[in-house]
């Protein structure tokens, strides 16, 4: 199916103006705003209270921006000094939920984007929470252990105020991951004599954690990409799968691909890709990526039959499947054009906005399933929301019980984002249903509560 997008609704033209001139040096941020405000003119026409209320002029200023120093004290005894981000966009359907990134790319365009983003995504999974996130322009990877310690616990002794288990909670995020979340917990305790394990998550599984966490973003994505499939009939099995990164997300999306009976032949680093056919080796690139933190291009030394091809782009190797599970505009119009000359059929975005609006429109003019970002990869924040009920009751559900509650939260997420596809007269267009799903709920909510 081709899908056309039309230009913005003339009422919300006006309202994307005066957020690009408020916020003139935040390209990232306008270019997430832009996707949700052309997505929603068709809810807005059919929903002139919401345009009466003042919704979608709320909605695109963050409730709350908090910009900070981090000064820390590094191995060789220098004071260093980082900056430290978060915003809390919208809270409307209850607390702030979002992420922690720490990336030297971390700017406030880039936290706002992710927060903005996190707001539909959160809505999706209805699980009651809001949209935040945050971070800092720090390289973890480019510290020791004991460094990584003393950032953490600075970053923590300003972040902790703005936090609690019911106003922000957040979670990990690029360059975030279980060690980092120890330390920012444990400057958390200490600062405020309080064990609200509830108050962050994607802890460690033997003190609060859930299971399923880790892998949560990756097999959501791949149960997105199967529900798209299923629609007319297509599986995951027998489907080559093109993966960007070499993270978190991208491991798992792997992982799951090959547990459906699909074969995922790339895997990514900054240095290039490395091509497996006989599908990648997950525990090899755990080892390699997670354990030794060595460039992709020693998976490939590793695993005979497999190639590196340094500096390229994954996008060139043909597949059926894609997922983008690295950046945000990774995969620019080029690439889509690449894979719909390779046999793509599906893409499920594994990271926040990786697909460029030009590779979009390539996906959606040549009739490829195209799954976005706040709807394909909402699996993690799904299971952070689960993570937080565990702790509320002080209980654990076993790795086969989460997991289950996964499949059915991203099955959920897929039928509401087809369904408002349907309503709202672009049938088959994901994007349009996600942000479209997610903006009435959030927007009913705002509308319920009053100016505020």
């Amino acid at each position: 199916m081709t899908i056309t997008t039309p230009a913005l609704d003339p009422a919300l033209h006006p309202i994307f103006e005066a957020s690009v001139r408020r916020n003139p040096h935040e390209p990232e941020f306008q270019q997430a705003l832009h996707e949700v405000l052309d997505s929603i003119g068709p809810v807005v026409r059919e929903h002139p209270e919401y345009l009466e209320a003042g919704i979608v002029e709320r909605l695109v200023e963050p409730e709350r921006q908090v910009m900070f120093r981090v000064p820390w004290v590094d191995d060789a005894g220098r004071v260093r000094v980082n900056r430290g981000y978060r915003v809390q966009f919208n809270s409307a359907l209850g607390p702030y939920k979002g992420g922690l990134r720490f990336h030297p790319s971390v700017d406030l365009s880039i936290v706002k984007f992710l927060g903005f983003e996190q707001i539909f995504k959160n809505a999706l999974t209805a699980q009651g929470i809001g949209g935040a996130k945050g971070g800092s322009d720090v390289d973890p990877h480019a510290l020791s252990a004991r460094e990584v310690e003393r950032f953490c616990q600075s970053f923590m002794t300003e972040l902790y105020r703005h936090l609690g288990e019911h106003t922000d909670v957040p979670a990990g995020d690029i360059g975030v991951g279980a060690r980092e979340i120890g330390f920012l917990f444990g400057q958390y305790r200490r600062i405020t004599n309080r064990h609200e394990s509830g108050m962050f998550t994607g802890k460690g599984v033997e003190w609060g954690g859930a299971n399923v966490r880790t892998q949560a973003t990756g097999y959501g994505a791949v149960y997105f990409a199967q529900d798209m499939l299923a629609v007319d009939g297509r599986a995951v099995e027998g489907r080559t799968g093109i993966v960007s990164g070499s993270g978190n997300v991208a491991t798992y999306v792997i992982e799951k691909l090959h547990q459906l009976g699909g074969r995922a032949i790339t895997a990514s680093d900054s240095s290039g890709y490395v091509v497996d056919e006989r599908g990648i080796d997950v525990e090899l690139l755990r080892q390699v990526k997670e354990v030794e933190r060595r460039r992709i291009s020693e998976y490939a030394e590793r695993r005979p039959g497999s190639r590196f091809v340094p500096g390229g782009r994954v996008w060139e190797v043909p597949g059926q499947l894609a997922f983008p599970s690295a950046t945000q505009n990774e995969l620019a119009e080029a690439d889509a054009r690449a894979l719909v000359a390779g046999g793509v059929e599906a893409v499920a975005e594994g990271a926040n906005m990786p697909c460029a609006p030009g590779a979009v429109r390539v996906f959606h003019e040549a009739g490829v399933l195209f799954g976005p970002g706040k709807a394909a990869n909402a699996g993690g924040v799904a299971t952070s929301a689960l993570e937080m009920s565990q702790n509320a009751a002080r209980q654990r559900w076993s790795f086969e019980e989460s997991e289950d509650r996964l499949r059915a939260i991203m099955l959920g997420i897929h039928q509401a984002t087809l369904e408002a596809s349907e309503r709202y007269g672009r049938p088959g267009d994901y994007v349009l249903g996600a942000n479209a799903a997610g903006f009435v709920r959030v927007a009913d909510a705002m509308l319920a509560q009053g100016v505020i």
